[in-house]
């Protein structure tokens, strides 16, 4: 690993590795792909090597930091709970804001020339402000492992939900699909004992049947129009 690209192992690896030379920085989109691997892999439907668990961290918080909402990160609570002092924040912040306004085309060199020509005038001491940048850093790398952990716990949870649906739904059409079953059975048996019953009234006759079923008034004719004054 060359100099410029060797950032991820330079602080038990909170640094990332970037392009230097295209200036690009890290990907933060997640494809289609790549949640369902960590989804698959929290519910134990994938390999190990999809999507792996954050490994243990020492915990930087000195309070617990507040969750992050729609994806969206309170930096300054983050940075606060990590116990990061707010003046060394601000030397930060405007180092930050100081290499923003470089001319995007200003050689490395002479940028950093700059900066800390700059930082030695207003008397700011760069080895606090690399102190403060590590610990900003850290709070970050520690902030995401937490999420990562709360997050493989909340696909844990939800993946034994989900089993418990599943289980409750495969129950459900076991009891619609045996309710269809003895339905059908009871329409067979029926239709058998009117066969047996319609022998009877074959022996009498059509025309004698329907006699009777004019006259009584206990039966009715099925071809007969309802009856719409009964309330």
């Amino acid at each position: 690993m060359t100099g410029k690209k060797g950032w991820g192992s330079t602080v038990a690896g909170w640094f990332i590795e970037r392009d230097e030379d295209a200036g690009e920085t890290p990907a933060t989109d997640m494809s289609a792909e790549e949640a369902e691997a960590i989804i698959n892999a929290a519910s134990g439907t994938a390999s190990s090597e999809a999507y792996a668990s954050p490994s243990p961290t020492q915990n930087v918080f000195q309070t617990a930091p507040p969750p992050a909402t729609g994806g969206q990160v309170d930096f300054e609570a983050v940075f606060d709970a990590a116990g990061v002092d707010t003046e060394e924040r601000a030397r930060v912040a405007r180092t930050v804001e100081l290499l923003k306004s470089l001319p995007a085309g200003t050689d490395a060199g002479v940028k950093k020339q700059i900066v800390e020509a700059s930082l030695k005038a207003f008397g700011v001491p760069i080895e606090k402000i690399i102190e403060a940048g590590v610990e900003e850093i850290q709070a970050l790398d520690g902030y995401i492992r937490n999420g990562a952990a709360d997050n493989e716990k909340l696909m844990q949870e939800s993946d034994a939900r989900i089993k418990q649906y599943e289980e409750e739904i495969r129950n459900i059409r076991g009891i619609m699909q045996q309710s269809v079953s003895e339905l059908q059975n009871v329409i067979k048996v029926c239709n058998d004992k009117k066969l047996e019953v319609q022998q009877v009234l074959e022996f009498f006759g059509q025309a004698k049947v329907a006699e009777v079923v004019r006259e009584s008034p206990k039966l009715h004719d099925p071809s007969a129009p309802p009856d719409t004054t009964a309330s």
